[in-house]
């Protein structure tokens, strides 16, 4: 068995610079270093529908615009398999199995889990089903491509952890059949979490503090200029604060030593201006017209390839397509060696068919 990455996505927006840098840019790299047999991308559009059932035309919708991202950050589909999950229905019957393997208290243990009921505001009764069992549906989708490394982000650690418990019980009881994930985690610290513009923890669709790759340049500056700074820098030369300072931040993620050199010569690297910043004498605006700068020379290529695959849509769906069918033979497989090992291959297994004809026959 190769080394194999699964990863994806929830189609309920176009994707924005915390996705970015926290798992797409990884992505791109991984695809193209050479080190991994196989790599799943995945759109999880029925893991969005857990919490927007009432709302399908949503997900219908911008299932096509994380496509579009995925494709214009730099993901091939000749590289990486792109499929959409609910084109791949063994993935629900693997997520059913592993549910007689968790407790409901474990699910409720799960920090992520209660984090992501308390922002959706579900109380006591009111939480879905679908919803409250997502993190099984995440090992289903991760074990049936018999993933072995999972590049997410800190606060989903939990989530491989429930994977992992699960993929030693099922293996405990059944016999070895599924494989146990590794997580990745972001090397770049700044990258674990990108704060929205306005300085909350989470770049969020909801809250509005998004800037997405597809953003034009008017966008981009316009939420940079309005970006959460120091609340006490109110003169040049005041002394800042680096502490949640959201351009800093956003640096740290984004700018290299050659951006010094094209867009603020006078310093030498991220460190000089953030030196000079903390003793005063430098504005916020010389630090947003910087960010701004690095942004759209990365924001810029992306855009570009974006507009080339907005002609041709059609051509982006069959993509999904033929990525949805090789991600369905491969977790056939998977659900055929997962049924025969918990004996539920009626069909398939001769031996039983032989044995209880000998039996029934005397």
């Amino acid at each position: 068995m190769g080394k194999v990455i699964l990863t994806g996505d929830r189609p309920t927006g176009k994707l924005h610079l915390g996705h970015y840098v926290g798992s797409l840019r990884r992505r791109v790299e991984l695809q193209n270093s050479g080190l991994f047999d196989k790599i799943f991308i995945m759109i999880a559009d029925a893991q969005a529908l857990t919490d927007n059932a009432d709302n399908p035309e949503k997900i219908r919708q911008n299932l096509i615009e994380v496509a579009l991202d995925y494709l214009s950050v730099g993901i091939d589909p000749a590289k990486s398999t792109i499929f959409v999950q609910t084109a791949v229905p063994e993935l629900t019957e693997l997520a059913f199995y592993y549910m007689n393997l968790v407790s409901v208290s474990r699910v409720q243990r799960n920090p992520t889990v209660k984090t992501e009921i308390k922002m959706r505001g579900f109380e006591g009764e009111s939480i879905p089903m679908g919803f409250f069992s997502y993190p099984v549906s995440q090992a289903s989708d991760i074990t049936a491509f018999k993933a072995t490394t999972v590049p997410v982000g800190d606060d989903q650690a939990p989530m491989i952890e429930l994977t992992r418990e699960i993929v030693n019980r099922f293996n405990h009881i059944y016999g070895e059949v599924l494989v146990e994930p590794e997580i990745m985690l972001p090397d770049n610290a700044a990258c674990h979490r990108l704060p929205g513009t306005d300085g909350k923890a989470k770049m969020s669709k909801s809250l509005g503090n998004c800037i997405y790759l597809s953003d034009t340049p008017k966008e981009v500056k316009k939420k940079i200029n309005s970006m959460y700074t120091d609340p006490l820098h109110l003169t040049i030369d005041s002394p800042g604060h680096l502490e949640g300072n959201c351009p800093f931040i956003y640096l740290d993620a984004f700018s290299r030593p050659d951006h010094f050199a094209k867009y603020l010569p006078e310093y030498a690297s991220l460190d000089e201006l953030k030196e000079h910043y903390t003793r005063g004498g430098i504005g916020d605006g010389t630090v947003k017209k910087l960010l701004y700068n690095v942004i759209e020379e990365e924001l810029s290529p992306i855009r570009e390839r974006r507009k080339m695959w907005e002609k041709d849509i059609p051509g982006v769906y069959e993509i999904l397509r033929k990525g949805s069918e090789a991600a369905r033979e491969t977790a056939a497989q998977t659900l055929e060696e997962v049924r025969a090992a918990m004996k539920i291959n009626y069909f398939t297994d001769k031996a039983l068919i032989e044995e209880q004809a000998k039996a029934f026959g005397k």
